[in-house]
């Protein structure tokens, strides 16, 4: 369960997108980093930083997977985003 106001955070990183990408994805890093906030939030936030192509993706990923307070679904999604990300990452090395 979420609170309303970790939804306007999210929000509001979303709107970023459009105008400044660099200060959207400090915006979603932020939110997917905070234990404080609910665990879908997190992991959206941590989608939209992959979908960004963020660097920051990875760290976020890393931290909703690893954070014991994290619904064990979420985190398994966020481990499987991880997966996701170091396969792009190792196919983009082949190709580059």
């Amino acid at each position: 369960m979420h609170d309303e106001c970790d939804e306007d955070r999210l929000a509001s990183a979303e709107h970023l997108t459009g105008f400044d990408a660099g200060r959207a994805a400090q915006a979603f890093r932020a939110i997917a980093c905070d234990d404080g906030v609910g665990d879908e939030v997190r992991l959206a936030a941590a989608q939209q930083l992959t979908a960004l192509g963020s660097v920051h993706a990875v760290e976020a990923c890393v931290a909703i997977a690893g954070d014991d307070g994290v619904g064990d679904e979420v985190r398994l999604s966020a481990a499987e985003l991880l997966a996701t990300l170091g396969h792009r990452s190792a196919h983009a090395t082949r190709i580059g």
